[in-house]
């Protein structure tokens, strides 16, 4: 079983870095549904740094005539304490959420496939040099969290003018010092292992193939449809990655959404790991966002309160409730013989009393 996963992914690299090269990027956006399916989530960078890392050795000797020196003089020194950075925080921080961003982003290119030939054309142009440095620093801490940057930051390179055969060079030379560092980091946090490292070599062979072969292929693409597949890629890549990794989150954290229609308002209960948030509408107080709270939350004198409604109710449910430009307040919902009365008390902003 595990001999055709290896043999699998390996023909899925192979096809995801020949569209990479073609479209100036996306192979690791490409590859991450697919590892996530394979891998513990925290290991999917490892695997896949060690693929990338290959791919861009490779390119970086078979295009090196065509790396732009003045992008990779400022992009460089800046993503190096940036994938620190992102390494280090991949240990606290969820990379499941970070892709989720990165997925919106890409699919916010979409209107770029739409654009004409002139459009394009005049749009792209060098940055200053402080734009290079800033995207380096971001390049860096993206990649150190999910292990890939390739898409992300194509529509960078794309505005700046390079040629399809530059941006193939240059960008590889950037992220080929981030590769190596990263593979240090995430060793030395134990955040690999046997399987991982068998997969990240399965990429690393399907890229290297897919590298020298694309070197025939580049020449016969006009720059107009690199950049059109290139803005297409991007897209498709943001879709996939936002399905498969919004999949993960509503597993993970048990998240739900639930609608339901009380008294002529519209109720929308979002629960996320162990808590729920309820948004309500209604068309004489607008929209309500409610926390239940428990009892041990409520200031002094609601606590009393609460106290004396328990004497007469068999049960009791308390929500905070948030309002646009109205006070805050919390809501008693007090049940008894399958009846409701509901108590509201306004409360101050400065410190959740009960206002007078």
């Amino acid at each position: 079983m595990l001999l055709i996963k290896i043999v699998a992914l390996l023909l899925a690299t192979v096809m995801a870095f020949w569209l990479s090269a073609i479209s100036g990027g996306g192979a690791s956006l490409i590859l991450i549904p697919i590892l996530n399916w394979l891998l513990p989530v925290t290991q999917v960078p490892f695997a896949l740094t060690i693929g990338t890392f290959s791919s861009s050795a490779s390119r970086v000797f078979i295009f090196k005539a065509h790396i732009h020196w003045k992008i990779f003089a400022w992009f460089v020194p800046f993503s190096i304490p940036a994938v620190l950075l992102g390494a280090w925080l991949i240990k606290y921080v969820n990379p499941l959420y970070l892709q989720i961003v990165v997925a919106l982003f890409l699919v916010s290119n979409l209107p770029e496939l739409f654009r004409s030939k002139q459009t394009l054309t005049s749009e792209e142009k060098p940055y200053p040099k402080f734009i290079l440095a800033f995207v380096g620093f971001l390049a860096g801490f993206v990649s150190g969290i999910t292990g890939a940057i390739g898409l992300l930051f194509n529509r960078f390179y794309l505005r700046y003018g390079l040629t399809k055969e530059q941006i193939v060079a240059t960008r590889a030379a950037n992220e080929i010092f981030l590769h190596a560092i990263k593979l240090a980091i995430y060793i030395a946090l134990g955040l690999s292992s046997t399987q991982a490292l068998l997969f990240g070599l399965a990429i690393a062979l399907g890229s290297v193939i897919s590298s020298v072969s694309v070197k025939h292929i580049l020449p016969l693409i006009s720059e107009l449809l690199f950049r059109k597949i290139g803005y297409g890629a991007m897209v498709i890549s943001g879709l996939i990655l936002m399905g498969e990794t919004g999949q993960k989150i509503v597993k993970q954290d048990h998240l739900a959404l639930s609608a339901k229609i009380i008294n002529e308002s519209t109720e929308t209960t979002v629960n996320w790991r162990n808590s729920n948030l309820v948004l309500e509408f209604n068309f004489d107080d607008g929209l309500e966002v409610e926390r239940p709270l428990s009892p041990s939350d409520l200031p002094p004198e609601l606590s009393e309160k609460y106290n004396e409604l328990t004497k007469d109710f068999g049960h009791i449910m308390i929500e905070k409730v948030f309002r646009f430009r109205k006070p805050k307040a919390i809501e008693f919902y007090c049940f008894k013989n399958q009846k409701l009365t509901k108590f509201e008390f306004e409360i101050s902003d400065s410190d959740d009393k009960p206002a007078r």
